[in-house]
């Protein structure tokens, strides 16, 4: 009997020491990105200035690295997959999404959840294989996070994941610029990982810039205060720029509906998610608005929930990705691709603008 405890103890005490090892390599590797960090600019010789009272396009896709197909719920969403079916499937996604980028054609384009190398998604460097495609853009590459291996779910942890934005421009990129926003600085930090927007400037012939703010505000965060100061830190940025007289716009992943009464217009029940309170709209600065126009008469969702396999009329959806833009810009049209959530759990939205 005596046997048996001391092998029951030493096994316990075993573990404990796994587990503090592990919890103590997750602490000490943990790190922020610096903030206000100039990145490098991938420049591409077509690229030009832009002029004004020219139509231009621009695309918003949060890719959720490509892991995401109709029949894949996620493990903090309630589902019970923690990374993507298989490395085929990955690269399957990544190229149908590149097809819907090409089809459209889009001037300038935003990339969320775009991984370099991560376990979640077998490591495929997702950023390289954009830059391939996109050969004739200029292209800049932000980093959110570059986590330790997270070992949850047990059965099939997430690993090791290093991810961020990616921005693509057929105008001459003259500088782009990394933003730390504020994250919760408890336990959830390890969850909810690291956020950023960058901002590239680009040259426009009457001297002036367009300032592209690629943005994915964070998703599970809990607490109001965090939402709040992220976009805080967002509108002062917004106002260095409304200062120069640039022209700005700010496009990305929100994790708040930007649609008034979006119950009513997705005939969706309430769902009190940490993604779907509303944006505050009174902390934008004067000179700013969300671009809405007749998206809540199209009522095509650019996000779905991920508790489950995608089901039409049955899943939650709502309109989370989109855009925001300085008074000094003229709004022709905006809408979301209805892809039916094929190759991400996101919709790409496009708008077509001008600059005055």
């Amino acid at each position: 009997m005596k046997k048996l405890l001391k092998i029951l103890l030493s096994i316990f005490a075993i573990l404990a020491l796994i587990i503090a090892g592990y919890v103590g390599y997750v602490y000490l590797s943990y790190h922020r990105e610096a903030d206000n960090q100039a990145l490098t600019i991938q420049s591409s010789s077509s690229s030009k200035d832009l002029q004004t009272a020219q139509d231009y396009q621009i695309m918003t896709y949060n890719i959720g690295y490509a892991a995401y197909p109709p029949d894949y719920s996620f493990f903090m969403d309630g589902g019970t997959e923690s990374r993507a079916f298989s490395k085929q499937n990955v690269k399957h996604n990544l190229q149908e999404i590149q097809g819907v980028i090409q089809e459209h054609q889009p001037d300038f384009a935003f990339f969320q959840e775009v991984d370099k190398k991560a376990t979640r998604s077998y490591n495929i460097d997702e950023v390289a294989a954009l830059s391939q495609n996109f050969s004739d853009y200029s292209s800049v590459y932000g980093q959110n996070y570059n986590s330790a291996y997270l070992f949850y779910p047990i059965t099939q942890p997430i690993g090791k994941s290093q991810s961020g934005l990616v921005t693509f421009s057929k105008g001459t990129i003259a500088e782009s610029t990394r933003y730390s926003l504020p994250i919760e600085t408890g336990f959830n930090k390890f969850f909810d990982l690291d956020r950023a927007f960058t901002v590239s400037k680009i040259p426009v012939a009457n001297g002036r810039f367009l300032s592209l703010y690629n943005l994915h505000l964070s998703a599970y965060t809990k607490d109001p205060a965090i939402q709040k100061a992220q976009i805080k830190k967002l509108v002062a940025q917004i106002k260095k720029d409304q200062a120069e007289k640039n022209y700005i716009i700010v496009g990305g992943d929100y994790n708040h509906t930007l649609l008034p009464d979006s119950e009513k217009i997705f005939g969706e029940t309430k769902e009190d998610l940490s993604w779907t309170h509303a944006f505050p709209e009174e902390l934008l600065p004067k000179g700013m608005h969300i671009v809405r126009k007749d998206l809540a008469e199209k009522a095509v969702p650019s996000v779905r929930n991920l508790n489950e396999a995608y089901q039409p009329d049955k899943t939650f959806v709502t309109l989370i990705d989109g855009f925001l833009v300085s008074d000094n810009l003229s709004i022709k049209d905006i809408q979301v691709i209805d892809t039916k959530f094929a190759y991400s759990d996101h919709n790409p939205v496009q708008m077509t603008f001008s600059l005055q």
